[in-house]
């Protein structure tokens, strides 16, 4: 009873990304627990195979029924460096946590590094989520970001839209840098306006003009009251009238019904785009999700094309799976992608190369 329970919810799973959360929501809950029922299946599965039990056949069809699904979460190929080419095309996406400004890693040097990471690494295409700028001067710290992006990296051309800004001084928001000269800019408007955003930059590449989208879609916010009612829920601890976990469970909804919402919007300019697509982004949901789905559309994922391992890029505590993304349009060609061990923030960093064919 427990392995046809078990099957019935894997479905929901997969079924999912095929449902706008913003009119049918619950299901986006079974496609948030997706890989922990694929895990579940191969348990029984093995189970069994080796009772020699002729139930295995559930859990196989179920498998198997999740081909779409389950490379999204894992790609078992072993990955070998290849030489880059000459046509190739570095792009490298991360959300750097506003440079760790709150200290929330005890680490004095942790922005330092991050720009260590960045200059080393050396991409052509540079899209950061999350970015933090300031103009003024400080005794104790230093945060001019851009100036010092603009300085170290090869890629200076750049577009940045701040969401956020305080005190004429201090802003927060999305940058995108670019070797190759950028030919326009623009914003995908999101019909509620907050601190999530997504913009795109033409850029012309040897004469060739290419979109590059930069997104960063809403979170779930979830506080420290709220890790630690998840925690208390994993020590079987339950608040008396279940108050603190219905709250979690309404703000995890409520970043659905958001998400859908900026997918939607991300995919009608998509779909207008004359050029071939890049789109980098923190989209905090899932491959099992409406909005990886939505915004995905006939693009490939970099990850599934050239990726190997479960290529988790979250490393907080929840969602802690693979909700850092490039996309690419099939006319380009992915190889080399990497999910970075660096932990200099809350999300690892991913890089590709994309070859024009």
């Amino acid at each position: 009873m427990l392995n046809l329970l078990l099957a019935f919810f894997t479905l929901l799973g997969y079924a999912a990304p095929y449902f706008n959360p913003s009119t049918f929501w619950i299901l986006s809950f079974f496609g948030l627990a997706l890989p922990y029922f694929l895990i579940s299946n191969i348990i029984f599965l093995i189970i069994w195979i080796f009772r020699r039990n002729a139930k295995l056949l559930l859990s196989l069809i179920i498998l198997i029924l999740g081909y779409k699904s389950i490379p999204g979460f894992i790609q078992l190929r072993v990955n070998s460096e290849t030489p880059t080419q000459e046509n190739e095309i570095k792009v490298l996406s991360f959300n750097v946590r506003v440079f760790d400004l709150y200290m929330w890693t005890k680490e004095k040097t942790t922005r330092n590094q991050i720009l260590k990471f960045l200059k080393e690494e050396d991409p052509d295409i540079l899209c950061l989520q999350e970015f933090y700028h300031t103009d003024k001067q400080h005794p104790d710290y230093e945060f001019k970001t851009l100036d010092t992006l603009i300085s170290i990296l090869s890629a200076k051309n750049y577009h940045v839209h701040y969401t956020t800004n305080l005190r004429e001084t201090d802003h927060w928001g999305v940058i995108t840098f670019s070797k190759y000269p950028i030919l326009n800019k623009g914003v995908v408007p999101f019909a509620i306006k907050d601190d999530n955003i997504c913009t795109y930059t033409d850029i012309n590449k040897n004469g060739r003009t290419l979109r590059v989208f930069n997104a960063h879609l809403a979170s779930i916010k979830l506080d420290k009251h709220d890790y630690k009612a998840m925690q208390e829920v994993n020590k079987n601890e339950y608040s008396e009238d279940f108050g603190k976990e219905l709250a979690v469970l309404s703000k995890i909804k409520y970043g659905f019904i958001r998400r859908s919402g900026q997918a939607d919007s991300i995919r009608s300019i998509i779909n207008e785009t004359p050029y071939p697509v890049i789109l980098c982004g923190d989209f905090n949901d899932t491959p099992s999700s409406y909005a990886y789905r939505t915004i995905k559309g006939a693009l490939n994922d970099a990850f599934v094309s050239s990726g190997s391992g479960l290529g988790r890029t979250y490393i907080g505590e929840f969602p802690s799976f693979r909700i850092d993304y490039i996309f690419y349009d099939p006319e380009l060609k992915a190889t080399n992608f990497t999910t970075h061990s660096e932990k200099l923030s809350d999300h690892h960093p991913i890089s590709v190369n994309l070859a024009l064919e």
